[in-house]
């Protein structure tokens, strides 16, 4: 066989149904790009909100940890009433504007001589599905 009968046959079918110009395929990258770009972005946007929920959770977490600690160590100066721990938590909570009614504080909370601080904040995500979703944290410690 010939080398250029490759070249020849071709050019004799490229009229045929089955075989395309190579001109014709020019922008397919763009076209599937442009199929997954959707997808692709949908997937980015929501691992970021996702991280962004689990952020605010561990933040939530983080400060009603800290002001049953305080509670537990500081009962007689920084918090020494309900409302004080719930101030304090709401001071804790890191990044966000949480006002201290979204904290209850209970003695004795989850046993005899202890205290328990919990929060529950509705968390509201980027995308539009779920409308909202509650967070909720609670630690205990012994007084």
């Amino acid at each position: 066989m010939k080398r250029g009968f490759s070249h020849q046959w071709r050019a004799i079918w490229a009229g045929h149904a089955g075989l395309r110009p190579i001109a014709d395929i020019r922008g397919s990258a763009a076209v599937e790009f442009a199929m997954i770009l959707w997808p692709l972005m949908l997937l980015l946007l929501g691992t970021i909100d996702g991280g962004r929920m689990l952020w605010t959770q561990n933040s939530l977490q983080y400060a009603v940890e800290q002001a049953a600690r305080c509670a537990a160590v500081n009962s007689t100066t920084t918090c020494s009433t309900a409302a004080q721990i719930q101030t304090y938590a709401a001071s804790m909570a890191y990044g966000m504007s949480i006002s201290a009614s979204d904290f209850t504080s209970t003695n004795p909370g989850c046993g005899a001589n202890t205290t328990q601080v919990s929060a529950s904040v509705p968390y509201t995500p980027l995308f539009p599905y779920p409308q909202s979703i509650t967070l909720t944290a609670s630690s205990c410690r012994p007084t």
